[in-house]
């Protein structure tokens, strides 16, 4: 029996290109894939490096049994981890610190962070003043 010109073509058809809605369902799947990739970008790094600085906040404030001296060793070595990672201080860090050696008499390292805190952060110029003036008084 001879097949007709019609079968024929149906049958060379095995081999044909998806169907539109195929392609769209490809395509969007393919550009969604694409969008959620672009979303995966890491985080920006933190503005400042916090270290223990939380940690050492409350141990102050709270009265804890570690001394004056090993809460300001272990502000200063954080400060040289910082800027060694190349990370800002957070605003009061220096001012907490320079507070820490002014308790223990040190007036030069006292004075040197408060400085440093007000050329950060200048918002804190009239605290450090304040801070600055009380401590000469004293």
């Amino acid at each position: 029996m001879a097949s007709s010109p019609v079968s024929q073509s149906m049958s060379h058809r095995t081999h044909t290109t998806p169907s539109m809605p195929a392609r769209i369902k490809t395509v969007a799947l393919l550009a969604t894939v694409l969008a959620l990739a672009g979303c995966a970008n890491k985080a920006p790094p933190p503005l400042y490096g916090w270290n223990g600085y939380e940690k050492n906040l409350d141990t102050y404030f709270r009265g804890d049994r570690e001394s004056l001296d090993t809460q300001a060793k272990l502000m200063e070595d954080d400060l040289q981890k910082m800027r060694a990672a190349g990370q800002a201080t957070p605003p009061g860090y220096q001012a907490h610190l320079g507070l820490l050696h002014g308790k223990q008499g040190d007036l030069g390292r006292f004075q040197q962070h408060l400085q440093a805190e007000k050329a950060q952060f200048p918002e804190s110029e009239t605290f450090v003043n304040f801070l600055l003036r009380k401590f000469k008084s004293n």
